[in-house]
């Protein structure tokens, strides 16, 4: 058996929560559009490299300025490569920069977002009804229009 489809027979049969709807809201010209990044990359700023543990529902605020993160991921399965190559790999804030330089988004976010990504449905609840709006809540005050999402 490969080692897609031991994974695959392991996991397959894991609830998966169900959504009635999925809501939809339109920005206008992306060029307008002030832009944030919401990674599972467990980053943290340089000096915080607490690890994660596997039920950590919180998030870490990066600051728009900072590039001195740190990837604090636990999971041994996750190759970290790209991220040791370029920081952009996983948090692609100068690339936002470049295109907001550009005019082709309107500007950067002061505010960044990083959630720890291998977690386990009993995090789900914390997520869903404490930190999720908690992070909504630190992006709608930073004036965020789109996210970027980078899944690691």
């Amino acid at each position: 058996m490969s080692a897609d489809a031991a994974i695959r027979a392991r996991i397959g049969d894991i609830p998966t929560p169900q959504f009635l709807t999925t809501p939809v809201t339109s920005i206008g010209a992306l060029s307008a559009a002030r832009v944030a990044i919401v990674t599972t990359a467990g980053l943290r700023r340089g000096g915080d490299i607490d690890l994660w543990s596997r039920t950590d529902g919180s998030f870490t605020v990066l600051p728009g300025d900072a590039r001195d993160v740190q990837l604090s991921h636990f999971s041994p399965n996750f190759d970290r490569s790209g991220f040791a190559a370029d920081l952009n790999v996983v948090y692609p804030i100068d690339r936002l920069a470049e295109m907001a330089a550009a005019g082709e988004i309107g500007s950067v976010a002061n505010a960044h977002l990083s959630f720890m990504g291998a977690q386990t449905d009993a995090t789900f609840s914390t997520i869903l009804l404490d930190s999720g709006p908690a992070a909504a809540r630190v992006l709608l005050d930073d004036g965020v229009d789109v996210v970027l999402l980078t899944p690691i």
